[in-house]
């Protein structure tokens, strides 16, 4: 993990501009760039702090804010965290401002509608790394399994679905099953 500040600016503020979707559609590129690529931190690492943000309270970037936090201490947490926000946030600003102008424009119009298949692929695309890389056992397979299940399928809280796999971590855990 040899990432200076201004890498990690250099990263996030570049990431930041195809974060269409949030923070967490940007997962798959975060994971291919920080684990496979730069060589940071490895897969598990990448799972963890993953889990971590998820499990937490606030807005989806605070991913980034996290693996800034393990990267570089604080300084890592303002910087990736200012990286990723200011350059979307300007370009949002400005792009608010041209579709208001052009609300009426059929190229507008499309443009919308393109977007939100591409933000829900790389949204399902997050899901799918994540799974790569955390799900290193049968249980942890089955568990991810049964809790995309859970999800679409049923209109049940995922929270219950998060309270079982819990459950059998521990019950696992004690019997001495290997969890990860």
């Amino acid at each position: 993990m040899n990432a200076s500040l201004s890498d990690i600016a250099r990263f996030f503020a570049s990431l930041s501009l195809v974060a269409i979707g949030g923070a967490n559609a940007t997962i798959p590129e975060m994971h291919r760039q920080i684990v496979n690529h730069l060589h940071w931190m490895d897969d598990r690492t990448f799972a963890g702090l993953i889990g971590v943000a998820q499990a937490a309270p606030g807005p989806n970037v605070i991913v980034v804010s996290i693996i800034g936090w393990h990267m570089a201490g604080a300084a890592g947490l303002a910087v990736a965290t200012l990286a990723m926000l200011i350059p979307s946030v300007c370009l949002a600003f400005i792009m608010s401002r041209v579709v208001r102008r052009y609300a009426d424009n059929d190229i507008w119009r499309l443009i919308r509608r393109v977007l939100a298949p591409i933000a829900f692929g790389l949204i399902l695309a997050s899901g799918a790394v994540m799974t790569r890389a955390a799900d290193r056992s049968i249980l942890t397979l089955a568990i991810t399994l049964g809790m995309a299940l859970l999800v679409l399928q049923t209109r049940v809280n995922p929270l219950f679905g998060i309270v079982a796999a819990a459950g059998a971590a521990v019950i696992a855990g004690r019997a001495g099953f290997a969890f990860f």
